[in-house]
């Protein structure tokens, strides 16, 4: 966890930088001289910069997003109280496995449901006729997965 903390803030630190970068690079690459004539007929030169903004607004705010994960990782970190088996050398691979709940290995309900989104995204692009029989097929899913263990031969 640590080194996810100080991974995201190197990540948070290098797009920033690259934001800084890209912006100076700009006003470099758009930098026009102009010469301007005064109405009391001294001339002098003034330089105009123009800056892409939408490159450097996107780079801010990727610098913004990451120093937010990194923020939350890091006060996660430090609100669990030690180190986690991964980020000690000597862990073995045991240490790290809890019990995370039970799965079914056998189902083939989540398989149905890929099926239903794919079927929904593939009537967005061809024709809008095609989104409700995925929607229809998503809700099949749906209720199947979630009442699997009520039913039939793995009923509890």
């Amino acid at each position: 966890m640590r080194t996810n903390v100080g991974l995201w803030w190197l990540l948070t630190a290098f797009f920033f930088v690259m934001a800084v970068i890209y912006t100076v690079w700009n006003l470099i690459v758009h930098w026009d001289a102009a010469v301007a004539n005064n109405p009391d007929g001294t001339w002098w030169v003034y330089f105009t910069g123009s800056v892409e903004w939408v490159g450097s607004v996107a780079l801010l705010f990727t610098a913004f997003m990451g120093g937010l994960i990194a923020f939350y990782v890091g006060k996660v970190h430090k609100a669990q109280g030690g180190e986690l088996p991964e980020d000690v050398l000597t862990a073995d691979i045991d240490d790290g496995d809890p019990e995370l709940g039970e799965f079914s290995p056998w189902s083939w309900w989540p398989i149905v449901l890929a099926f239903s989104a794919s079927l929904a995204i593939i009537g967005l692009a061809i024709g809008a006729w095609l989104m409700p029989v995925g929607i229809a097929v998503f809700v099949v899913a749906i209720v199947g997965w979630v009442y699997e263990y009520y039913r039939g031969h793995f009923a509890r």
